[in-house]
């Protein structure tokens, strides 16, 4: 019988992947790798891998013997090597299709709380001090420009929300065609327009070579006085250490959920912020998205090994 390794796993049980699984006629191994080495020593032999968080690297795929799919848990497959393995014709797949309404959910409860405040209000409040004014100026919804960079499904629905708020709302992403932004009630506009005229910024596109750091020194200067900038995508899409710099100015805001290192590490200069809110990589958290996901993923790679169709195909 062929292995199939789930090389680790965050969550409480995996009784629905071992049924899927199982169910098809294969034999299911499981482990909490964390190194490359460990998911070579468990997974070389394996037909194909559910992956959560473990390294799959060049070396790890240049090292499997058997394998013929791999399924991300989640969304970004920054850990997984594309390149390597499409060149060993390993076929990659990941689920973007789950906790979109959760993710959309946050994007907007971290932009509406800045925007009005709340936790600087607060902070101050339970501090001891009572002013009925906030403490930065604030602009009415109606007056603000909310603005996604991209137009997938996430921002499409985050700016779906942002809507009945009466933001005027803005989107940039040059792989879709701009009248299909326009059909949506959103207007399209170019980068630089969406980083020196918006009110709201919030980021929504995969992490890639070109989009690394997208936001940097540069783009952060460039940005309105009193901009909230939100991430709730891929942390390497920001430099963080800019941002920090600028938000010590007090000249932004930012709302983020997801960070170049995670876990965050208690003396970045992030944590020193008062203008932030920062969450713990909750976004996607619901508790129906938990086991949304695992089936989701378990059955991607059940029907790619068995009639292969290759539901969301990466590489």
């Amino acid at each position: 019988m062929q292995k199939i390794l789930i090389t680790d796993y965050g969550f409480k049980h995996i009784e629905q992947e071992k049924k899927l699984i199982t169910g098809a006629g294969f034999i299911l191994q499981t482990a909490q790798c964390k190194t490359p080495e460990e998911v070579l020593t468990h997974g070389k032999d394996a037909v194909a891998l559910l992956v959560q968080w473990a390294p799959v690297t060049a070396v790890v795929i240049d090292g499997l013997k058997n394998c013929r799919l791999i399924v991300r848990y989640g969304i970004g497959v920054d850990n997984i090597d594309l390149q390597a393995a499409k060149n060993k014709g390993i076929v990659v797949c990941n689920v973007p299709d789950y906790c979109i309404a959760e993710v959309a959910d946050h994007t907007i409860a971290l932009a509406l709380s800045l925007a009005r405040q709340l936790t600087a209000t607060h902070n101050r409040t339970i501090s001891g001090e009572w002013k009925i004014i906030p403490p930065q100026p604030v602009l009415p919804f109606y007056e603000m420009n909310f603005a996604t960079i991209g137009f997938g499904r996430i921002a499409r629905e985050v700016l779906k929300r942002a809507a009945p708020f009466g933001f005027n709302r803005m989107a940039y992403d040059p792989f879709v065609n701009p009248e299909q932004i326009k059909s949506e009630g959103v207007q399209p506009q170019d980068f630089e327009t969406i980083i020196s005229r918006a009110d709201i910024i919030s980021l929504h596109l995969p992490l890639t070579a070109q989009t690394h750091h997208l936001i940097n020194a540069a783009t952060l200067n460039t940005m309105k006085k009193g901009a909230i900038l939100v991430n709730t995508s891929r942390g390497g899409l920001i430099d963080t250490a800019a941002l920090a710099e600028k938000l010590n100015e007090g000249a932004i805001a930012a709302g983020l959920d997801v960070f170049e290192r995670e876990p965050l590490p208690a003396d970045h200069p992030l944590m020193k912020c008062k203008n932030v809110i920062l969450t713990s990589h909750t976004a996607w958290y619901s508790e129906q998205s938990v086991p949304t996901l695992q089936f989701m993923a378990a059955e991607a790679l059940v029907r790619g090994l068995t009639d292969g169709i290759f539901k969301n195909r990466v590489v």
